[in-house]
């Protein structure tokens, strides 16, 4: 082969892992967009369809219930669907919801459209990044997991710019109607791409495996060296399948396993019990409250939404760097004394005018920079790096599915609780449990910083996690870095 015929192939397949980064984005977008854009729409939605307290935390939390739904199947589904034909069904689902909340014409048709919506965000929240991570070099792999977090972020900034231009025409209806744009693109775009070659050697389908490998990587050669790691990795795992156990919580519970999924299970608290749904949902609410007016309580949740955003990409840089714990322990004070401030501010009774706006601001900024660093990524790093090989796929989407019931209960008790105690108390509440993340961090949460995967599992299982380790940490082990 010429050397400009090999340069043509390398750059084809570079383009088409392009391509594949692009539909894995818009499932990354969808994800943040739909959960963001209610935050501004709420606003807008009361006008039109009355909502007791209650029925506003309902709409929201909707969402969570169907995503929890979503990603309880999309295991077993993607397993027995295909990861490629799962996200064209998710995308279907997105389609099926947005039209239904954007035509919807009382609260119960909008919470079951919600719903819907949900649904398909639990399924791209399993195995969009799943797809991502089997089809992609090995050298990209590594930073697969905060690079999806970070387009939620982007996801979630498009909902809020959308809810700030359609503010003046309070058209609710078009800003969550509008999400049907991306679903769809990314439904026609990933007809185009191949499945995963893991899923087609699973399936007995070597050849078509071999087939996407060269496409993918534009060398036969490299191809079939990744097609025999595969099909090597593929008959270990059945030969082991086949001598244990299905995981079930029974087995999750018991006393090797039980510290793993106990550490695994407060993570996913934590991440949503210091507060950051009540900003995300919320904040416009928050604002118009202390005296802003529509319009401009929608454009501070834009500099909100481009905050979270822009704060993410430090945290990609600075977690192999500095570590995990550092990151979370920094994070849990900042937003503990950002949750204060917000406190003080609010019991304060200092009225509406320059110095409470600017104080609110101020509170929410530093909280959200504060998540967005380190809480936000971190916990989707960590997640896989905790479980053991042999059960970190199961045990992964059951500490997904607890994420997402934690995520529903605080979007469905909150607008009640800030109703009847009014914000200052609720932001000592969320200060409190901020400074409970940071004794959890620095008690219980072992540093996977520079370890690989086998040396974590051996540590974690024997029970003596090395709380030192962060202080000591071995050179990056390229299993410390595959990550979900």
């Amino acid at each position: 082969m010429s050397a400009h015929s090999t340069t043509a192939s390398a750059l084809s397949a570079r383009l088409k892992n392009a391509l594949i980064w692009v539909f894995g984005a818009l499932g990354g977008i969808l994800w943040g967009y739909d959960t963001g854009v209610i935050s501004g729409a709420m606003l807008f939605i009361k006008d039109d369809i009355p909502l007791t307290p209650l029925l506003e935390g309902l709409v929201v939390s909707g969402l969570l219930v169907g995503a929890m739904l979503g990603a309880g199947l999309s295991g077993r589904l993607s397993d027995s669907w295909g990861r490629r034909r799962l996200i064209l069904a998710a995308s279907g689902v997105f389609i099926l919801g947005t039209v239904g909340a954007c035509f919807a014409v009382g609260p119960a048709s909008l919470i079951v459209s919600r719903f819907v919506i949900g649904t398909g965000v639990g399924i791209a929240s399993v195995v969009v990044p799943l797809y991502l991570t089997e089809l992609a070099p090995k050298h990209v792999r590594g930073g697969l997991t905060s690079l999806m977090q970070l387009l939620v972020t982007v996801g979630i900034f498009v909902a809020y710019v959308t809810d700030y231009l359609l503010a003046d025409a309070q058209a609710w209806r078009w800003m969550i109607g509008l999400g049907v744009v991306p679903a769809a693109v990314l439904a026609l775009g990933i007809v185009t791409q191949p499945e995963s070659p893991r899923w087609l050697v699973a399936k007995g389908r070597s050849a078509q495996a071999r087939t996407v490998l060269t496409r993918l990587r534009g060398d036969a050669g490299a191809a079939g060296e990744e097609l025999a790691e595969i099909e090597r990795a593929e008959r270990a795992e059945r030969a082991e399948r086949a001598e244990r156990e299905p995981l079930t919580l029974r087995r999750l519970l018991s006393p090797r396993l039980r510290p793993v999924f106990v550490i695994g299970t407060l993570l996913v608290l934590f991440q949503n019990f210091v507060g950051i749904n009540t900003i995300i949902y919320y904040a416009p609410t928050l604002l118009t409250d202390i005296g802003f007016g529509s319009d401009g309580a929608i454009l501070a949740n834009v500099g909100i939404g481009l905050l979270n955003m822009l704060m993410t990409l430090p945290a990609m840089r600075l977690i192999d760097r500095k570590g995990r714990k550092p990151l979370l322990l920094t994070g849990a004070l900042g937003m503990c004394a950002a949750m204060v401030l917000l406190a003080v501010t609010t019991l304060s009774g200092l009225g509406y005018g320059t110095l409470l706006s600017t104080l609110t601001l101020l509170g929410i900024a530093l909280y959200i920079a504060s998540f967005a660093a380190s809480w936000g990524p971190v916990q989707w790093v960590m997640l896989p790096e905790l479980f053991p090989m042999r059960i970190r796929a199961a045990a992964v989407g059951l500490c997904v599915l607890l994420n997402w019931l934690f995520n529903m209960i605080v979007a469905l008790v909150f607008p009640s609780l800030l109703h009847a105690w009014g914000a200052g108390v609720n932001f000592l509440f969320f200060a409190g449990t901020t400074l409970l993340a940071f004794l959890f961090v620095r008690r219980l949460l072992p540093e996977t910083k520079g370890r690989s995967l086998e040396e974590i599992e051996q540590e974690l299982l024997r029970g003596r996690a090395d709380r030192r380790h962060g202080e000591h940490a071995a050179p990056v082990s390229s299993g410390a870095g595959a990550a979900h």
